[in-house]
């Protein structure tokens, strides 16, 4: 049980996540009211087995198609994982409605506080001239040297700074204060015995088909990069889009959710399963989040993700700064060389801020085991400490290279 000072403010919460139709100031009917917050607070999230392909780009992923060769960017993080394995997502435990008198005992269902988010996100700044997010990411692997396995971890932070006036430029710094390390004092300690070797191999790759990476040892230099071409400034699905276009996006659940599938089936055909079609969907509203949207466009791409089958929505989670929100998780076990995983979203319902896109150690691999890894372990997260507009163009290290 969680200390009871660090609980939601259960009203404050319910009053933020209730939509329009059940605003006092529209309605005067109190048992239809409470008819319907009691609907609300116990509606379960349909849930369907699922797959899809991890390790896509998380947190406003750009994938533009350059018109010349020195300007492609493809923002995907390095392939280190297989394609996820069909499973059975655990189905959501819901609250029922209880009695105003119990309101205080109330454990709030994940999906409230997640349109608790979307209420929020309504609130927020519509425009500027650069929207700016800045994350900080790590992945963890394991590497063998002489027989011996120890788990080293790869961290930094990314600026990206897109412009959405005429005239500006878009761009990303990638590696800031980038560093690979031992990830713990054993680990670093086995390094050592092996020599302390300045390059490191770890396997990435689908389980039954892996190759060896090399990783170097110790800091790294920034990167800095344009990412904008012909106006294009992001890719949603297979498009790339401008920000005219991300403005035009429908501001509703239900219209959202429609351009995204038909997103999907343009990519993808009409074949695949709907589960595929759910975790795919998530991603996309996983990404517009973080983009340069109309509030009511993040505040949909919300009410969206707690409405699509398969997912499970959990409530008081923690993610890795140590920030408290709620999970979203995606359908389906990935397999990965360090063994199964899950991935998830945390988001703050007080504030509508996407925190972090996270996988989720579930089923140690004998070579994670090997190298202390346990379940339960972050392999690998994007964390968001800051998003949203600014006048100014970030600055670019001095060391940066192109």
């Amino acid at each position: 049980m969680k200390n009871s000072q660090k609980r939601p403010d259960v009203l404050r919460v319910l009053a933020d996540a209730r939509p329009d139709e059940l605003d006092p100031a529209r309605l005067t009917d109190l048992a239809r009211q409470r008819q319907d917050l009691g609907r609300i607070v116990s509606e379960p999230a349909n849930t369907r087995a699922a797959r899809r392909s991890p390790r896509v780009r998380p947190l406003g992923a750009v994938a533009l198609v350059a018109v010349a060769a020195s300007v492609v960017v493809s923002v995907g993080t390095f392939d280190r994982q297989g394609p996820a394995e069909r499973s059975a997502a655990s189905p959501q435990a819901s609250v029922g409605a209880q009695s105003p008198s119990a309101a205080p005992d109330l454990r709030l269902d994940g999906r409230i506080q997640l349109l608790s988010a979307a209420r929020k996100a309504e609130a927020s700044p519509a425009a500027g001239t650069y929207w700016q997010t800045t994350t900080l990411g790590q992945y963890v692997d394991v590497a063998e040297v002489s027989g011996r396995l120890f788990a080293v971890r790869s961290s930094s932070t990314e600026a990206w700074s897109v412009g959405v006036r005429p005239g500006t430029k878009s761009l990303m710094v990638s590696d800031l204060d980038s560093r690979t390390e031992p990830r713990t004092a054993a680990d670093k300690a086995t390094w050592q015995a092996v020599g302390s070797p300045r390059t490191v191999r770890i396997e990435v790759g689908q389980p039954a088909n892996t190759h060896a990476l090399a990783l170097k040892m110790g800091a790294g230099r920034p990167t800095v990069m344009r990412t904008d071409v012909g106006g294009k400034i992001y890719a949603v699905g297979p498009d790339n889009v401008s920000y005219k276009d991300l403005q035009a996006l429908p501001t509703t659940s239900d219209g959202l959710r429609r351009h995204l599938e038909g997103l999907y089936a343009r990519g993808n055909g009409t074949e695949g399963a709907a589960s595929d079609r759910s975790a795919w969907v998530l991603r996309q509203a996983g990404n517009l989040v973080t983009m340069p949207v109309k509030p009511g466009v993040r505040a949909a791409a919300y009410r969206l993700m707690a409405d699509l089958p398969g997912v499970r929505v959990v409530g008081h989670v923690t993610d890795p700064l140590g920030r408290e929100g709620v999970g979203v998780e995606f359908p389906g076990a990935y397999r990965t060389p360090l063994g199964t995983t899950r991935q998830r979203l945390v988001i703050d319902p007080s504030t509508g801020d996407m925190l972090s896109d996270e996988l989720l150690l579930t089923e140690p691999s004998a070579r994670a085991q090997g190298a202390g890894l346990k379940a339960g372990t972050v392999v690998n997260y994007q964390a968001t400490s800051r998003m949203g507009w600014s006048e100014r163009q970030i600055t670019v290290p001095k060391n940066a290279q192109n």
